[in-house]
């Protein structure tokens, strides 16, 4: 069982950042991919970022070049940063770890982010 406790959101200004963290019950090298992921006004949730055990990024497409996913594995911590945020990004976002062996997704309580215009 993953438990992930996510904190760091908040209401800022178009243009600001923030940066979201989220804490992991277990160490992160047992994960195989932590991620974020974001559930707007359309109740769609979609990918924001991921990281692999291994390193590895992937972004969105709309994040890219102002988003920015780390891991403080020290602190079993994965964090997002957020620059130049814009009121599209404005959502609910979630953390994310995925185990391959046996499949299973774990989920955090999600943090609201609002962006202002």
């Amino acid at each position: 069982q993953v438990q992930l406790v996510e904190s760091g959101g908040g209401l800022v200004q178009a243009g600001g950042s923030l940066r979201l963290a989220c804490e992991a019950s277990v160490r992160l090298v047992s994960i195989d991919t932590m991620g974020w992921y974001r559930q707007g006004p359309d109740n769609q949730r979609e990918l924001v970022a991921q990281i692999t055990s291994g390193g590895s990024t992937n972004y969105a497409a709309p994040v890219k070049g102002r988003f920015t996913i780390s891991t403080n594995n020290a602190k079993n911590t994965v964090y997002l940063q957020m620059n130049s945020l814009k009121p599209e990004d404005t959502a609910v976002y979630y953390c994310n770890a995925y185990r391959g062996f046996p499949p299973k997704n774990y989920w955090g309580q999600g943090t609201q982010v609002s962006v202002s215009s």
